[in-house]
């Protein structure tokens, strides 16, 4: 790989995956059988420093442990940092799989030049994953819906107080295995936010970045003691709907003649880009055009995907006239989750389905756009099914 030539004329190494220096654990950890996500990490590391001269050193894969940093660090005073979120699954053939993580790494590289940290190539972080995983493979987890949680993470080790651009930094990714999360499914109860406000036009909300998190932990903490399990979070005077916790909002609509809208809010700036927001309403748009059928939905029920502007007071309507269908949140941890109700300017609006007398409703109601969408996806994360060369098994990446 060719150095990177700065401003000043002088060149710095880049991120080099042939330089991976692998120093194994003596002593294995046990993989639970039922894993908590972030609670238990694998055995393994990887780790690699900046230097603002020399560019970047030798990748190293070591046993998991903690870093050094000066009390100055940027990241300590600052927030300098950029991270992502994607998974491993086990295929059928037993190798470890990759679910678009082309898509995640071009992600984290425009997170890391929106904190000014410096470049990382995305198929230099795909390559020292690859081999990271490699290496756990034993702790990917091969159940239905589990998954070994991946978190690339860069951060800024600027060693000297001030704000600026920084040459130091340190790229490392940890590894954890996750069982189904946010109670598998079962519907979950939102608290629409008003007086708190996640991102703005303009700011860092598109972005996988740790200033974006630590600002709602006490706004969700007051919602889960109303027993709500996460905020929805809304912006402006007409309320217009972002994120629900830190997952992607879908609304879907039936239409009269029996179709289904699906909605979503755009992005804007405040709403991250999320890669299973992306992969759905790319699903929904094949199963419109007769490139896939989803399970569970007749070929003529078409979905029609918008990404509008969706505001409460809308989606209260929907649900008193009877047009909402459905409500869920989407992540790469949860996948797909349904909400069942959501608490609006003093009491909880019903947006479960609406099963009506009349038969043909009745009939639609058991067409869960949700439920086929997620199963579709799954399967395709499992590789169980191929499609677009989504999912790949790690040795062929």
């Amino acid at each position: 790989m060719s150095a990177i030539t700065v401003p000043d004329g002088t060149s710095r190494a880049p991120l080099d995956p042939s330089k991976l220096v692998i120093k194994l654990a003596e002593v294995l950890n046990a993989v639970p059988e039922e894993p908590v996500l972030g609670r238990t990490m694998t055995d393994h590391m990887l780790i690699c420093e900046h230097d603002p001269v020399k560019g970047w050193e030798a990748p190293e894969i070591r046993p998991y442990g903690p870093l050094t940093l000066l009390p100055t660090a940027n990241i300590l005073q600052y927030g300098g940092n950029a991270f992502e979120g994607l998974k491993a699954y086990v295929g059928p053939d037993g190798r470890p799989r990759l679910f678009r993580v082309e898509k995640h790494m071009e992600r984290f590289a425009r997170g890391a030049r929106r904190a000014s940290l410096p470049d990382i190539e995305p198929t230099a972080v795909i390559e020292l994953l690859k081999r990271l995983i490699a290496v756990e493979a034993r702790w990917v987890p091969d159940k239905p819906g589990y998954g070994l949680y991946i978190r690339p993470t860069i951060i800024s080790t600027r060693p000297y107080l001030g704000l600026g651009p920084s040459e130091h930094a340190i790229l490392y990714i940890i590894l954890t295995p996750a069982a189904p999360f946010l109670g598998a499914g079962r519907p979950i109860a939102l608290y629409a936010e008003d007086q708190h406000v996640r991102a703005w036009p303009g700011g860092t909300g598109e972005y996988k970045m740790g200033i974006n998190y630590a600002g709602i932990i006490g706004p969700q903490a007051e919602v889960q003691l109303r027993g709500y399990d996460q905020t929805l979070w809304l912006f402006g005077p007409d309320r217009c709907i972002t994120e629900a916790g830190i997952m992607n909002f879908f609304v879907v609509l039936r239409r009269e003649d029996g179709d289904f809208d699906l909605l979503t809010p755009p992005l804007d700036g405040t709403i991250l880009p999320g890669i299973t927001r992306r992969s759905l309403l790319e699903l929904a748009d094949a199963h419109t055009t007769g490139l896939t059928t989803l399970s569970g939905l007749p070929v003529h029920r078409k979905i029609h995907t918008h990404e509008v502007v969706v505001t409460m007071p809308q989606l209260r309507t929907w649900a008193e006239q009877g047009t909402l269908q459905e409500v869920f949140c989407v992540g790469t941890a949860v996948i797909v989750v349904p909400v069942g109700r959501i608490w609006f300017e003093g009491e909880d609006v019903n947006v479960l389905r609406r099963v009506q007398g009349d038969a043909d409703v009745s009939t639609s109601a058991s067409e869960c756009v949700s439920s086929a969408l997620r199963d579709r996806l799954v399967a395709i994360q499992e590789g169980r099914v191929n499609w677009a060369g989504w999912s790949v098994a790690v040795d062929e990446l």
